[in-house]
């Protein structure tokens, strides 16, 4: 079984818990629910980089990246230096994060903040809406093409953007993008971890054009970013080449500083 087959069977088995301690009507009823979102495609549009800087503690292919890492500090830090919007992780199991982390974002900054999960049923959107989101990911290898569409839809419904994330042309073929904001290409190899731009370079013709289009994983130089911004994509989430360091939003903010300069 892959890595990620196993993560959404153990998704699955907490959103029924979840589903038990807290009804969707409950998640509504939350201050953050009915607030105005701020559109994450927008944000990487109206940016001269269009970075998405990411919160991530650990992954499966990196176990350890910055494990006691505040998501609050973070986000402060990210909105200082300049950045598009954020990503957020919430899954705990596998990648350290939680739902907390995202609304201590959304407290401490206003960027438009990515909700970062394996999303499976509906009531992780209402989830995302009420801890402080306005985007949330949709990973096609993870659904079907009408639970893509579904839930893309219910997304759209509650004022929050969407994210499609694809590996391949044969996913990005399958995708209903009605109700898609972004598309994602992640250039990393979800069997193996490895990490290849040419996924990205490859698919950006296929995407259309009044899809914001940015590329994930491994983008870690300028001159990534430079091909890949000539090859059509507008925006770059970038984690792990942040949160590797001391300071993350620093780190960011001299990123950025430097490729304009």
């Amino acid at each position: 079984m892959s890595i990620l087959a196993q993560i959404v069977i153990d998704q699955r088995k907490e959103i029924a818990l979840k589903k038990k301690m807290m009804s969707q009507a409950q998640l509504q009823a939350m201050p953050h629910y009915n607030r105005k979102t701020i559109s994450f495609a927008e944000g990487i549009r109206q940016t001269s980089m269009g970075i998405v800087a990411e919160h991530k503690r650990r992954s499966p292919s990196k176990p350890q990246i910055k494990l006691h890492s505040r998501a609050a500090a973070v986000a402060t830090g990210y909105e200082q230096a300049g950045v598009a919007a954020m990503s957020v992780l919430t899954n705990g199991q596998y990648f350290g994060g939680s739902l907390e982390d995202l609304l201590l974002a959304r407290a401490a900054c206003n960027l438009p903040l990515l909700r970062k999960e394996f999303i499976v049923d509906a009531y992780q959107i209402h989830e995302a809406k009420a801890y402080g989101a306005d985007a949330i990911l949709l990973i096609k290898a993870c659904l079907n093409t009408e639970e893509t569409n579904q839930l893309a839809k219910t997304a759209k419904e509650i004022g929050l953007d969407v994210l499609l994330e694809v590996h391949n042309l044969e996913e990005l073929t399958q995708a209903p993008l009605t109700y898609i904001d972004v598309v994602g290409v992640n250039n990393r190899n979800l069997k193996d971890f490895t990490v290849d731009l040419n996924t990205s370079l490859a698919l950006a013709k296929h995407i259309p054009n009044d899809k914001v289009k940015i590329s994930e994983s491994g983008i870690s130089s300028y001159d990534a970013i430079e091909k890949l911004s000539k090859a059509g994509f507008d925006g770059f989430l970038m984690g792990e080449h942040f949160m590797l360091q001391d300071n993350p939003g620093e780190a960011a903010q001299n990123f950025i500083q430097n490729y304009s300069s």
